[in-house]
């Protein structure tokens, strides 16, 4: 069998060149928050295993290729700076002596590495678009619905407030152009200006089902998070959010 080792946190371009050439794919779970734990398998079904880093990160070099031998591995696909065992003592050298093994060069877009920290700095600073370009699929994030204000309905739009299933990566407060179980919305993430909690409000913009489980889905930054000095201007600046996302949405058709 023939399967790629990493981390995989983000499931990004450069992660799927190696899993495209795998059977099976073998992941370091390091604290991942970009596509935490089973995520990963939204993107690629073939998830062999999940190593957790704490409890293998004093296997010597020689063990953790025992390890990979449990696993009836006949070839390794790997990136070009892989290495592994304690200390990181363990390189692709080491691992030509037991596998056949494929080195996959970095992937570049636009002249830039893609690597799943500089991932992480573009959804910290709202660049969601240049993150999922990286990704090669648009940033999503899951959880539950919980109860809101009840303001949203009576006086604003109506909302779905979310509670997060995992520790995501943490987006830049503010509205974003999004999908919401697969419906046109859009989406507010940071402190409200109405009771100074934290929350996570998607408004859908088209008849949907409804549901207590919803997945968000982050197309464009649309406009920072600011404070209002009254529920009028707030429902005016929300209006004209709904417009600009709207027309965004029909140029993406």
């Amino acid at each position: 069998m023939t399967i790629t080792i990493g981390g995989f946190d983000g499931m990004h371009v450069g992660h799927m060149s190696l899993i495209k050439k795998s059977d099976a794919y073998l992941v370091i779970e390091k604290n991942s928050n970009l596509t935490p734990g089973l995520d990963r398998i939204y993107y690629s079904p073939t998830l062999l295993d999940i190593l957790y880093l704490e409890k293998i990160k004093n296997l010597s070099a020689d063990d953790f290729i025992d390890l990979l031998k449990r696993h009836n591995t006949k070839k390794v696909v790997v990136g070009y700076d892989f290495r592994f065992g304690k200390n990181r003592s363990g390189d692709i050298n080491l691992l030509k002596k037991s596998f056949d093994v494929e080195v996959i060069e970095e992937i570049k877009i636009d002249g830039i590495g893609v690597h799943s920290h500089y991932i992480r700095q573009l959804i910290n600073s709202g660049k969601i678009k240049e993150a999922n370009k990286f990704l090669g699929h648009n940033y999503k994030i899951k959880g539950e619905k919980i109860k809101g204000q009840g303001l949203g309905s009576k006086k604003l739009v109506p909302t779905i407030n979310i509670s997060l299933f995992k520790n995501y990566c943490k987006l830049k407060q503010g509205v974003y152009i999004t999908k919401t179980n697969g419906y046109k919305s859009i989406t507010f993430i940071g402190i409200r200006s109405t009771d100074n909690n934290f929350s996570i409000e998607s408004h859908i913009l088209e008849d949907f089902e409804d549901s207590n489980f919803f997945e968000i889905e982050f197309l464009e930054f649309l406009r920072e998070n600011r404070k209002f000095n009254s529920l009028t201007d707030l429902k005016s600046q929300i209006k004209e959010d709904i417009f600009y996302a709207k027309s965004f949405l029909q140029s993406q058709t």
